[in-house]
């Protein structure tokens, strides 16, 4: 369900979550499959539960959501329907953007298109990749957004992780008074998390979560795959007919050539 600690935890600091930061950071594959409802009505109820007090999906409604996914409109109505009162309203954040401009000079971003943008791979590797880190102000940092200012919204589920970083030394050749002359450099580069405090998902549920999540976002970004899917399947039948068809009218025209 919603909760206003994660409304004001999402706003209450400057940025927002998809600035420039943590470009080189290793991504994660993830398996994405459109025609996986279970998988994306799993995905839609974490969205609208822990994401939408926050960020809209401004160019989704709850009706075309629930009759792409499965949701009879009932069932739309009593578990989705949180942040508006009819099933073909858009689906905007709980905190209106102007004041939450107004009251922290920022409004989180509109993840209607993020999957699209980012990549499903960049999306699902940042949702495994927030350690706790003492000299942020949220106390939250991020891998593959390095200072982030959104804080990890999904520590229950998660748990609390350390990132772990190696030194990497680098040697350079510099020209100095004339002379060649070979400098050493050292950079802390991640290496991989330790878990200091379980949450209530072991890591492979909080993965499996996370897909779910990731393939909802993809779904979101373009909802008319799924129309696309469901007409190729006829397409591609009436072109297997189309084929028999053809070669019937071709053996035809051509018996006589022979």
């Amino acid at each position: 369900m919603k909760n206003i600690f994660f409304i004001l935890l999402c706003v209450v600091l400057p940025g927002t979550v998809f600035a420039s930061g943590g470009e080189h950071a290793r991504l994660d594959a993830v398996h994405i499959d459109l025609n996986d409802k279970e998988s994306l009505q799993r995905g839609a109820r974490t969205f609208v539960n822990y994401c939408l007090s926050c960020h809209s999906a401004s160019y989704m409604r709850y009706s075309r959501l629930g009759e792409d996914l499965g949701i009879r409109d009932e069932l739309v109505k009593e578990n989705l329907l949180f942040a508006a009162d009819k099933p073909g309203e858009l689906m905007k954040a709980v905190m209106p953007r102007d004041d939450a401009r107004q009251w922290f000079g920022t409004a989180p971003p509109d993840l209607s298109l993020v999957a699209r943008a980012r990549g499903p791979e960049w999306f699902y590797t940042y949702m495994r990749s927030f350690y706790r880190e003492d000299k942020s102000p949220s106390g939250w940092d991020n891998t593959v957004f390095q200072h982030v200012a959104m804080p990890h919204v999904l520590y229950e589920w998660q748990g609390e992780q350390r990132a772990v970083h190696r030194t990497v030394k680098h040697e350079s050749v510099v020209v100095k008074d004339g002379k060649t002359v070979k400098k050493l450099s050292e950079e802390k580069v991640f290496d991989h998390f330790e878990i200091e405090k379980p949450g209530r998902m072991s890591t492979s549920q909080y993965d499996a979560a996370m897909r779910d999540l990731t393939n909802f976002m993809v779904y979101l970004g373009e909802p008319a795959k799924l129309v696309r899917y469901r007409v190729g399947v006829f397409v591609l039948a009436f072109l297997a007919i189309f084929l028999v068809v053809a070669w019937l009218l071709k053996k035809e025209y051509w018996k006589d050539v022979h």
